[in-house]
């Protein structure tokens, strides 16, 4: 546990890439007194509004939070949303300098409509289509340009359309050159894009639909891991090795919620961390507490399994928290003890 504090200490000196889809989080709050006349829905007296960065802004406010240095690289649209993110990104010290705008896409944005603690409605406005290859170059290109001044990147994939096949080929090709830290928050459809990578941060659902896209044959005979129920703990790791096996990658990160989360590595070894959370009054957001914790611990020498014990005692901390939270190094040595 001292070691483990040792490396929480130290998360401030790593330099992080975020790569992926980027999200503005918008809150309206208020209470609910009557019915609409026009509508049989509830009228909110709103009395609260606010913005949160989300999707890999998230996970970059959860890395700065640590007060490491983090830049953000993504494409948002030319609307009002776009200059409110960035407004919100500058506030938290996430540098936003890599971030590339197209004028006939959204910046994708999430208004939640709540009243007292129930949320009532959500208003998504997003675009999903593939990048213009002019964006898709400028993203490369500053890859390129910039990856040695990083210790690690982060892939954070939302199924927007950042992340797509030339890209992810590109970027593992720069982190493996340069001997750089690279992990996947996974999109389920998109697992065939991520071979090389050093970790995925998979959850259950996505585990377990992940491998039915995939397809892999099993050669064992002995886990049928493509039907449509829920997998019991042998599938999961029949599951997980299979990928682990068939993607060439260093190690999965399988997150189980009241379970906690199970390691996997390329050497065979399998690591059970039950879960340390003492109250969950919220777990929005954990999954990107839990790969920026992981790969801010990598950045600095930490090894998968402390690394995933530190991320485990992380996400144990913002769960609880209500809504999208983060921790930072004080909050995880109190942790710790």
């Amino acid at each position: 546990m001292k070691h483990l504090k040792e490396i929480v200490h130290k998360l401030n000196q790593a330099k992080v890439l975020v790569i992926g889809d980027l999200i503005l989080d918008e809150y309206i709050s208020g209470s609910v007194e009557r019915v609409s006349p026009e509508a049989p829905v509830p009228v909110v007296w709103a009395n609260k509004h606010s913005y949160v960065p989300g999707g890999a802004a998230n996970v970059a406010n959860n890395i700065a939070a640590f007060d490491a240095k983090v830049s953000l690289l993504g494409v948002i649209g030319r609307d009002k949303n776009a200059e409110i993110l960035r407004h919100e990104l500058k506030k938290r010290k996430i540098s936003s300098v890599a971030i590339f705008s197209e004028a006939n896409r959204h910046t994708t944005a999430k208004t939640r409509i709540i009243a007292g603690h129930q949320q009532v409605v959500r208003v998504d406005w997003e675009h999903t289509h593939a990048l213009t290859k002019e964006s898709n170059l400028k993203i490369i290109k500053y890859i390129e340009k910039n990856i040695a001044k990083f210790d690690a990147v982060i892939i954070e994939d939302y199924g927007k359309g950042v992340v797509n096949p030339h890209l992810l080929a590109e970027v593992v090709a720069l982190c493996r050159k340069y001997k750089k830290v690279v992990t996947v928050d996974p999109k389920e459809e998109n697992f065939i894009y991520y071979r090389g990578v050093t970790a995925m941060t998979p959850n259950r659902r996505e585990l377990e639909n992940g491998v039915r896209n995939l397809r892999i044959k099993d050669t064992t005979n002995k886990f049928c891991v493509h039907n449509d129920r829920l997998f019991n703990d042998q599938e999961i790791n029949a599951a997980a090795t299979q990928i682990l096996k068939y993607l060439n990658l260093d190690s999965i990160l399988v997150t189980l919620g009241e379970q906690g989360m199970r390691l996997f590595e390329k050497n065979g070894r399998l690591v059970n961390i039950p879960t340390v959370a003492q109250e969950v009054f919220d777990v929005s957001g954990a999954g990107d507490t839990v790969i920026a914790t992981f790969t801010l611990a990598l950045a600095v020498g930490a090894s998968l399994t402390e690394a995933a014990y530190i991320a485990n005692y992380a996400a144990g901390v913002v769960v609880g928290k209500l809504g999208t939270a983060t921790t930072n190094r004080k909050e995880l040595s109190e942790r710790l003890k």
